[in-house]
């Protein structure tokens, strides 16, 4: 004879089972009202139901069946890895193709604007065809077409932004469209400490757009004995392990190909201007004397820092105005992405346990390869064979 009693467990059962339906169908269908939960568990549900970390991240505009539909020939994807220089590399590229003459940064109000981040998913929605629509009809505040930004007739090439790695970018893909690549490494633990500050950079509209993420990071933490959250996410295993170690391994096995340029942060930071001259020369943009001497200048840190084009923000946004105001709002904080970039500093910030549970991870991950795990942390020329 069964009882109410015993019937219980089964009604928990049945009730656990159909939750769990609930939330896998939510995770598969409508992920986006993950968002409107508190963190951390906007992020847990999102990430447990099998969606990309982090949330604001796809790789749909670089499948092989779709890239030839919005790519030209000649076109540079900036694909440095996450706190390596990207924004760096993007405002430079813009100075080389334009040879330094848009003195004014006429043609670049935003680094969002004048070099697009296919990656970056702009709306809680949004999927990469909307945004490629956006793309090209899109009107800003101040009334001028958001594609005379970024596809201006006087520019020899586009520049977009990606922090994936092959074969996410189709680097090899046979026949279509002509694309280079420029990808940048640097010391794994300078990445570390330039993304725990990171993640409190960006803004609370930002952060709550994405259920919390990237959550604020106290500063108390930096030389605890465990790593912060930031630095436990990019290790290995880690929810954005990819953006270090996984980058790193996947574009040392793309150094050679033609159209690929592989530089590392240290280098370009030791000589800028041999820097410019080397990524002009595989960009096909000849600069004489007085151009490459403009256009260095231009790519310096103090430069930058007063130009403070680098706000990032989503003029492809459709969220309700109570989400993101499209005048007003931006991801990062004024002054917060143009730093010193220093070498080698990263460790002072961490204490030893966390420096070094860092290099064993390295060893760990690149240790096979003496080579690479030289260049990872130094740079420099890369091994003859």
């Amino acid at each position: 004879m069964i009882t109410k009693t015993s019937s219980i467990p089964k009604k928990i059962g049945t009730a656990v089972v159909g939750f769990a339906i609930l939330i896998g169908s939510i995770g598969k269908f409508a992920p986006h009202l993950f968002m409107n939960l508190p963190f951390p568990l906007s992020i847990i549900l999102w990430a447990s139901t099998g969606n990309s970390m982090p949330p604001y991240f796809m790789d749909d505009a670089w499948k092989e069946d779709e890239i030839d539909s919005w790519m030209k020939d000649g076109d540079l994807v900036v694909a440095t890895g996450a706190k390596s220089g990207t924004t760096w590399m993007l405002y430079c590229t813009h100075q080389i193709r334009t040879k330094g003459t848009d003195l004014d940064d006429e043609l670049y109000p935003d680094v969002s604007l004048t070099t697009p981040w296919p990656d970056l998913r702009q709306s809680r929605k949004a999927n990469w065809i909307q945004q490629k629509e956006r793309l090209n009809t899109t009107i800003l505040p101040d009334g001028r077409a958001l594609r005379d930004l970024w596809d201006h007739p006087s520019y020899p090439f586009r520049i977009f932004k990606s922090h994936f790695a092959p074969p996410d970018l189709p680097v090899t893909k046979k026949g279509g469209k002509k694309i280079k690549y420029m990808a940048m490494a640097r010391n794994g633990i300078d990445v570390a400490a330039s993304m725990t500050p990171f993640y409190s950079a960006h803004t609370d509209r930002f952060r709550n757009l994405w259920g919390g993420f990237p959550p604020v990071i106290d500063e108390s933490s930096y030389d605890s004995a465990e790593p912060p959250a930031a630095v436990k996410d990019i290790l290995p295993g880690g929810a954005l392990g990819f953006f270090y170690f996984g980058y790193v391994k996947k574009w040392w096995e793309y150094r050679k190909e033609p159209n690929v340029i592989l530089l590392h942060y240290s280098d370009i930071r030791k000589d800028l201007k041999g820097g410019v001259r080397r990524i002009a020369k595989f960009l096909d943009v000849d600069l004489n004397p007085k151009e490459l001497n403009t256009v260095t200048e231009r790519c310096g840190i103090e430069h930058m820092r007063k130009a403070n084009k680098f706000l990032y923000r989503l003029p492809l946004n459709d969220d309700p105005e109570a989400l993101w105001d499209l005048e007003k709002d931006h991801i990062i904080n004024s002054g917060s992405f143009v730093k010193t970039g220093g070498i080698g500093t990263g460790a002072a910030i961490f204490s030893d346990k966390v420096v070094a549970q860092w290099k064993k991870a390295e060893e760990d991950e690149f240790g096979h390869n003496p080579a690479l795990l030289k260049w990872a942390r130094e740079g420099g020329d890369f091994p003859s064979e």
